[in-house]
């Protein structure tokens, strides 16, 4: 895997570290130093930006990588570039301008079941921003083959802020209203940071030259605007519907059950940002026999990673949530649902890329919008009906169908699958271990019986995936590991 396996090792290594910072602040210090209501407001408000985001970025951060291999000479790369960074503002100013205006009306539309959302609307609408145009100067530097910095940002930074201004709430150094700006200057920063380090790797040179596929361009960041947005809709727009319809408190809850299975698209996340450059490359150039083995190396390790993820949040998840207050345990079947979501999501390894950098991208854009359209109608009839667990299920058929769609179009316009025999050995591999150790516990305090648990079940899946290589590139890391240790 050469560029993929080393980017993405550090990836995840930065990405999990994000995780346990975010972690703790989710679990333990969200919970502790702001009132639910106020901890629903937060999740609010950045679910809201992030779907927000794909709009405000007008599709520039897939553009980019999808385009810049394409572009052989200076001044068509530079003019490139200059309309990239300059795009997004078609859509950040006459949005920004409508909001201006229709402030009253927009915040009373979405405050008629919580009041408290109206006084936010705008931070909502900067943090978009900042999101959008973080976006693009990571895409600047992922085009480089430069993605580990931007990953540590995209990760670690605003997770690091955020943990410092609730030690800064609870020991009353700021007041509650002052953390929310905060949460919004630290999303601001992080845009400032990234900007810098993408502008150091490539200065960009503003030319106005024309483009040659110009149409090209803004056709497909017309409408990679929508497809680009169904992930984060897929999984944001949930909450958004929720403070709609039930008392914002339990949006907490649903954050803390959301955020424990979205550790399992950990390895996915770190391995998406150098897939996304590199199948790009290999569209490009026709080279669609490294295209399929990339599609299959990478479905099969991100299974095997992934899977014992999985394992471990299911087989701990009762546990886990003796050590949170009881009001979050709610969660758990939203746990349950979200994390066999997120375990599909990673077996396709890497089918987005494919999609995305492809010419049948309208096909996600299709398949994509009527998705959409399938999950507010779900969480419609669920919400009301279930609550978070409704919101939860609303998500999980709409991801199942979605992925399985965009797994259907992959092989009928490229005729190739990412599955191998082995697949179906690891799929077996977790059933078995599922089935085996879900109903089994040590009679100890929570932390111990998910430490002893966990090292068990480590030990068990590891062993089986080596001793029968089941991935050849993770047999090769752990033979590394093992001689480096003698």
């Amino acid at each position: 895997m050469g560029i993929v396996a080393s980017q993405s090792f550090k990836n995840v290594i930065s990405t999990y570290l994000g995780f346990l910072i975010g972690a703790i602040n989710t679990l333990f210090l969200y919970t502790e130093f702001l009132s639910d209501e106020y901890y629903g407001m937060v999740g609010f408000m950045l679910s809201a930006a992030y779907v927000m985001m794909p709009l405000m970025a007008f599709g520039v951060h897939n553009t980019l990588v999808k385009f810049y291999s394409s572009f052989k000479t200076r001044v068509s790369l530079n003019s490139f570039l200059t309309l990239m960074v300059l795009l997004p503002l078609a859509i950040v100013i006459p949005l920004s301008f409508i909001g201006y205006v229709c402030y009253e009306n927009i915040g009373e539309f979405l405050s008629t079941e919580n009041a408290i959302i109206k006084n936010y609307v705008w931070h909502t609408v900067v943090i978009a921003v900042a999101l959008a145009y973080f976006e693009v100067f990571f895409a600047w530097a992922k085009v480089q083959m430069r993605t580990v910095f931007g990953n540590f940002m995209k990760e670690v930074f605003h997770r690091v802020g955020t943990m410092i201004l609730l030690f800064m709430l609870h020991f009353n150094v700021i007041d509650v209203e002052q953390f929310m700006i905060g949460l919004v200057s630290v999303y601001l920063l992080r845009t400032f940071v990234m900007k810098v380090f993408a502008f150091t790797i490539k200065l960009p040179v503003i030319t106005f030259k024309r483009i040659s596929n110009l149409k090209s361009i803004i056709k497909y960041s017309a409408l990679i605007i929508i497809a680009g947005s169904v992930a984060t809709v897929l999984l944001d727009v949930d909450k958004v519907m929720l403070g709609k319809y039930i008392p914002i408190e339990q949006i907490a809850y649903y954050n803390v059950a959301i955020f424990i299975a979205t550790v399992i698209a950990v390895p996915q996340r770190s391995m998406h940002q150098i897939l996304m450059p590199l199948t790009a490359k290999f569209l490009n150039d026709k080279d669609f026999d490294s295209l399929e083995g990339l599609y299959k190396k990478s479905s099969l390790n991100l299974f095997v990673i992934s899977g014992l993820i999985f394992l471990l949040i299911v087989l701990n998840i009762n546990q886990l949530y003796f050590l949170i207050d009881k009001e979050f345990s709610v969660g758990l079947y939203v746990v349950l649902m979200i994390s066999v979501a997120k375990l599909y999501d990673s077996i396709l390894g890497s089918n987005n890329a494919i999609l995305f950098n492809s010419d049948y991208y309208r096909i996600v854009l299709t398949l994509g919008v009527f998705l959409v359209i399938l999950m507010i109608v779900l969480n419609v009839i669920f919400i009301p009906l279930f609550g978070i667990h409704g919101a939860a299920l609303a998500t999980f058929l709409a991801i199942f169908f979605y992925n399985t769609g965009k797994l259907y179009f992959v092989h009928k316009y490229f005729k190739i699958l990412p599955f191998t025999k082995n697949t179906l050995k690891v799929g077996m591999l977790v059933i078995a271990t599922v089935l085996l150790f879900y109903f089994w516990d040590f009679s100890f305090h929570p932390i111990i019986n998910i430490a002893l648990k966990s090292i068990i079940v480590s030990l068990i899946y590891t062993l089986i995936i080596y001793k029968f290589n089941f991935s050849e590139d993770i047999s090769a890391i752990i033979n590394k590991t093992l001689k480096g240790r003698r």
